[in-house]
C-alpha cells in the first residue's frame, strides 16, 4: 500500500474512534436536553398555545371540526399507525428484540436494551406527571385517551423503543447496509407515529415535538453508553 494511502486510512480510522464521535454525540445530547427544557418552559408559560391551536384547526374541516382533512383512508391509516406507538405493540417489539439478541448470543446488549427502554418509559411517565398538561380540547378526539398530554407518550415511547431497538440491534449486524436500514426504519416509524397523534387531535404539536426530543435524546444517551461500555461480540455461552 502506498504511503499516502496508509496515511489516509489511518486518518479515517482515527476519526472513527470514540473520541471525535463521542464529542459530536455529546453535543447532540446536550442540544437535545436544551431543546426539550426550552420547549417545556414555553409550554408551561402558554407561549405555544396559538401555534398548537392553528395546526390542530388546519387539520380539520372548517365546517365540521370532528371531520379531519383528507380522504377516509387517511383517517383509517392514521388510526393504524398510531397503534404502533401503543403500549401493547411497543412491549411486543421490546420482547422480540430482546429475544433476538439473546438467541444471537448478544446477552449484554439484550439486557442493556431492555433496561434502557424500561428506563425511558419510567422517565416518560415522570415527565407527564411533572408538567401535567391537559389534553387538547380544541378539536374532538378521534381515538380515546385518558392520561396527560406533555410530552406525547406515543411520540416519546416510540422514539425510546424504536430508536433504541434500531441503534442496539444494528450493533449486532455485520453489514453497514442493514445497520443503516434499521436506523432509518426506526426514525421513519417514530416520525409517523408522532404525526398521527396530532392528526387524530389527541395531542398538541408541541407535545409531539417534546416527545420526539426527549425520546431521541434518551435513545442517543443509551447508544453512547452501549458503544463505550457494551461489547458487540457474541458470548460463547
Amino acid at each position: 500500500m502506498a504511503f499516502h494511502s496508509r496515511v489516509r486510512q489511518k486518518i479515517v480510522e482515527r476519526f472513527m474512534t470514540f473520541e471525535p464521535i463521542g464529542l459530536m454525540m455529546f453535543a447532540l445530547l446536550a442540544g437535545g436536553l436544551f431543546l426539550f427544557f426550552s420547549l417545556t418552559g414555553e409550554v408551561l408559560e402558554g407561549e405555544t398555545h396559538a401555534f398548537d391551536e392553528r395546526i390542530l384547526l388546519a387539520l380539520r374541516s372548517a365546517s365540521d371540526l370532528s371531520a379531519p382533512v383528507g380522504p377516509y383512508w387517511l383517517n383509517h391509516a392514521m388510526g393504524d399507525i398510531t397503534a404502533l406507538g401503543g403500549t401493547t405493540v411497543l412491549s411486543l417489539m421490546t420482547v422480540m428484540g430482546t429475544t433476538y439478541l439473546l438467541l444471537a448470543r448478544q446477552k449484554a446488549i439484550a439486557a442493556f436494551m431492555f433496561l434502557s427502554i424500561l428506563g425511558g418509559w419510567l422517565v416518560s411517565n415522570a415527565l407527564k406527571l411533572g408538567v401535567a398538561r391537559p389534553r387538547p380540547d380544541i378539536v374532538p378526539h378521534l381515538v380515546e385517551v385518558y392520561d396527560l398530554s406533555f410530552p406525547s407518550g406515543h411520540a416519546m415511547l416510540s422514539a425510546v423503543t424504536y430508536l433504541t431497538l434500531g441503534a442496539l440491534l444494528s450493533r449486532a449486524q455485520p453489514y453497514r447496509s442493514t445497520r443503516i436500514f434499521l436506523i432509518f426504519a426506526a426514525i421513519f416509524l417514530t416520525l409517523l407515529i408522532g404525526l398521527s397523534r396530532v392528526y387524530l387531535g389527541v395531542h398538541y404539536p408541541t407535545d409531539v415535538l417534546g416527545g420526539w426530543c426527549a425520546g431521541a435524546t434518551w435513545a442517543l444517551g443509551c447508544w453512547m453508553i452501549a458503544r463505550r461500555f457494551i461489547s458487540a461480540k457474541p458470548s460463547n455461552a
